[in-house]
C-alpha cells in the first residue's frame, strides 16, 4: 500500500524518511529540503518530475532514493554529491545516459537503471566495488565496459532486452554472481567461461540466437533455474548433467531433435518444458529424473513416450499435445501423482487400461485422436473434465458401458465416440425442428457419470474457449444412438464412487 506522508511548514522534527510515490508531483517539492540534515530515504516514485533542481543534491545523508516511474530527463554530474547512497532507482525515466561522476557513489549497493534509452555505460561505472543488485534492463546496451568483471560484489544482474552480442571475458570474475539474466538479448555464441561462476542459482538466456551451449555450463554445480527458450539450439551438450541442482530446465522454441543423456543425470528436476521442438523421440534414460512433476512436450514429433515414465511417480502435469502419440505404455498407470493429462492432437485409437491407477487424475483431455472408446478403468477416477472433442462444450459428459467387439472387454462409450474428424458446425437453422437435447431423449439410456458432473452454470477450474454449443451435435448424436441402442436397453445405472 503506497502512503503519502504530508510535508509541514515550521515543523522542526528531525524527518529521516519521505514516502511522496504516486503523489501526482510535478517537481520535487521544496519543503523537503528543509531536512538535508537528517533525510535518509526518500522516495518520489511515480510521480511527473522532469527535473533534478541542483539543490536537491544537498540532501547528502541520503542513504535510499526512489525516482522511478517519472519523466526525468537528465542525471546531472551532481549525482556524486550522494557519497552515503546504499541504494538508487532511477528506472523508467527518460535518461539517456549515466554521468561518469557516478564512480563517487562508492558507498552504492543496489542500483536499478532499467527502462532508459542508455547506450553505454560510463568508463567509470565498474568502480562501483561495492554493488550487489543491479538492473539494466530494457535499455540500449550494445556491449559492457572491459573491466565489468570489477563489480566483483555483484550477486545479481539484469541485463534484459538489451541489444548485447558479445559478453566481456572479465564476466567470469564475477564469483559471487547468484542470478544473471541476459535474456531478450541477441547473443549467438555464449562464452565457455559463463560457466566459471560457482554460485550461480539461476541463468537466464531466453530469446537469444543461441545455436548451442558450451559444455563448461556444466560446471555450474549449483544452478537451480535455466532458461534457454525461444533460441535456436539444435543439440545440447551431454555436460549438461553435471547441472546436479537443476529443478527447473526451460528449453522450449529451439530446434532440438535429440536429447542427451547426461540429462538423466538431473535426478532433482521437477519441471521440464520441450514444448515447440523437433524431437522424435524420448530417451529411455529420462525415467532417471524421479523427481520430475511437470513435463511439457507440446508440438513435437513423439510417436511413442518411454515406458521409464513410469518411473515418475510425483509426476502431477504431463502434456504431450499435438504430437504423433500412437499408443501410451503401460507404464502409464504408475504416475500415482498425475492430476492433468493433456494428449490433444495425436493419433490414439486406445487408451491403456492402467490409466485407470492414476487415481488423482482429474482432467484428461484427449480431443482431436481416434479414440473408439475410453476404458472402463476410468470409472476408480475423480474426473472433473474429460475432453473428447472440440465441439465439446461442457467438461464432464454422460458415458455409457460397452463392449470391445474385438477384446470382449468392458468399455465406456458416449455420443462423442468413436471420435470423429472435425466437421464444420452444421447452420442451426437446420436443426430447429428437434430441439430437445440428445440426453434428454433417452430417460431408459444406460449411463456412468462421473462423481460430480459439472453443468453448464457450475463454475469450473477447466475453461474451454471458442466451443460450440452442443446443440450442434445433433445430427451426429442421432446417427450414433440407432446404432448403438440394442446395447443399452437393460443395463443399470452407474454412478462412480464419491471422493
Amino acid at each position: 500500500m503506497f502512503k503519502c506522508i504530508p510535508i509541514f511548514k515550521g515543523c522542526n522534527r528531525q524527518v529521516e524518511f519521505v514516502d511522496k510515490r504516486h503523489c501526482s508531483l510535478p517537481q520535487v517539492p521544496e519543503e523537503i529540503l528543509r531536512y538535508s540534515r537528517t533525510l535518509e530515504e526518500l522516495f518520489l516514485d511515480a510521480n511527473h518530475i522532469r527535473d533534478l533542481p541542483k539543490n536537491f543534491f544537498r540532501l547528502n545523508r541520503l542513504r535510499k532514493l526512489g525516482l522511478s516511474d517519472n519523466e526525468i530527463g537528465r542525471l546531472p554530474p551532481d549525482i556524486q554529491n550522494f557519497e552515503n547512497l546504499v541504494e538508487l532507482d532511477v528506472s523508467r525515466n527518460d535518461i539517456p545516459d549515466i554521468p561518469d561522476d557516478i564512480k563517487h557513489l562508492q558507498s552504492l549497493q543496489v542500483a536499478d537503471f532499467s527502462s532508459n534509452p542508455i547506450p553505454k555505460l560510463p568508463s567509470g561505472f565498474s568502480q562501483l566495488k561495492n554493488l550487489t543488485v543491479l538492473g539494466l534492463n530494457d535499455m540500449s546496451l550494445t556491449t559492457l565496459p572491459a573491466d565489468f568483471g570489477s563489480l566483483t560484489q555483484l550477486e545479481s544482474l539484469e541485463l534484459r532486452e538489451n541489444l548485447l552480442k558479445h559478453l566481456p571475458e572479465t564476466i567470469s570474475q564475477l564469483t559471487k554472481l547468484k542470478r544473471l539474466d541476459l535474456g531478450d538479448n541477441e547473443i549467438e555464441d555464449l562464452p565457455p567461461y559463463l560457466g566459471y561462476l560457482p554460485n550461480l542459482h539461476e541463468l537466464w538466456l531466453d530469446h537469444n540466437q543461441l545455436q548451442r551451449l558450451p559444455p563448461e555450463l556444466g560446471l555450474l554445480t549449483k544452478l537451480t533455474y535455466l532458461d534457454v527458450s525461444e533460441n535456436r539450439l539444435e543439440e545440447l551438450p551431454n555436460e549438461i548433467g553435471g547441472m546436479v541442482s537443476l529443478t527447473d530446465l526451460d528449453l522450449a522454441q529451439n530446434l532440438l531433435e535429440t536429447l542427451p543423456d547426461g540429462i538423466s543425470k538431473l535426478s532433482r528436476l521437477t519441471i521440464l518444458k520441450l514444448d515447440q521442438n523437433r524431437l522424435q523421440r524420448l530417451n529411455e534414460t529420462l525415467g532417471n529424473c524421479e523427481n520430475m512433476q511437470e513435463l511439457i512436450l507440446t508440438e513435437n514429433f513423439l510417436s511413442e513416450l518411454p515406458a521409464s515414465i513410469g518411473n515418475m511417480t510425483k509426476l502431477s502435469n504431463l502434456n504431450v499435445d499435438r504430437n504423433a502419440l500412437e499408443y501410451l505404455p503401460l507404464e502409464i498407470g504408475q504416475c500415482s501423482n498425475l492430476g492433468v493429462l493433456s494428449l490433444r492432437d495425436n493419433k490414439l485409437k486406445k487408451l491403456p487400461p492402467e490409466l485407470g491407477n492414476c487415481t488423482v487424475l482429474h482432467v484428461l483431455d484427449v480431443s482431436g485422436n481416434q479414440l473408439l472408446y475410453l476404458p472402463y478403468s476410468l470409472v476408480n477416477l475423480q474426473l472433473k473434465a474429460v475432453w473428447l472433442s472440440e465441439n465439446q462444450s461442457q467438461p464432464l459428459l454422460t458415458f455409457q458401458p460397452d463392449t470391445d467387439a474385438e477384446t470382449g472387454e468392458q468399455v465406456l462409450s458416449c455420443y462423442l465416440l468413436p471420435q470423429q474428424e472435425y466437421q464444420p458446425i452444421t447452420p442451426a437453422r437446420d436443426l430447429e425442428s428437434d430441439s430437445e437435447p440428445y440426453e434428454e431423449r433417452e430417460p431408459s439410456r444406460t449411463v456412468v457419470k462421473f462423481s460430480e458432473e459439472v453443468t453448464q452454470e457450475k463454475d469450473t477450474p477447466f475453461v474451454r474457449q471458442n466451443t460450440p454449443h452442443p446443440k450442434d451435435l445433433k445430427a451426429k448424436a442421432q446417427k450414433l444412438k440407432v446404432e448403438r441402442s440394442r446395447h443399452e436397453e437393460n443395463a443399470n445405472l452407474v454412478t462412480l464412487p464419491e471422493e
